[in-house]
């Protein structure tokens, strides 16, 4: 989660909402990313999109059943689809997203009966840090 709390702290220095995400495998970091939706004027850049797409290249593969996502942010219902379409096998997020969210709170994804997989979900690691870290951004924009 040290290396997606990096990723998230990048992307606050590009004015993009701080949100950052690590793909592993056998304890390898093989992906990392972060939001990078106004840079390439791309609304589906989100963290785990990016590093998804970064880890299926990697590994030649749209499957990533022996992977492991750890993100700072609940997933939203797009990143959550992905997560499933893709077989990531556990999902680590640090702040659960209210109004976003769509792991734990909101539409509930992988609780769906058309989703065909659903990872084991870990929340709350890391939580303070990212959720600090998104406060600030959002703080700094109504200001």
């Amino acid at each position: 989660m040290a290396e997606a709390l990096n990723q998230a702290k990048i992307a606050f220095d590009k004015d993009e909402v701080p949100v950052g995400a690590v793909i592993v495998e056998n304890g390898e970091i093989i992906a990392v990313a972060h939001n990078n939706n106004l840079h390439l004027k791309d609304p589906t850049a989100h963290a785990e999109i990016l590093a998804l797409r970064l880890a299926a290249t990697k590994k030649n593969s749209s499957r990533l059943d022996n992977c492991d996502l750890y993100v700072t942010l609940e997933p939203c219902a797009m990143c959550a689809s992905a997560i499933a379409l893709a077989r990531i096998r556990r999902v680590y997020y640090a702040a659960s997203d209210e109004k976003f969210g769509a792991v734990e709170n909101g539409v509930r994804i992988f609780n769906s009966s058309s989703c065909h997989h659903r990872p084991e979900l870990y929340s709350g690691i890391n939580q303070t840090e990212a959720a600090d870290l998104l406060v600030k951004f959002f703080r700094s924009k109504r200001s």
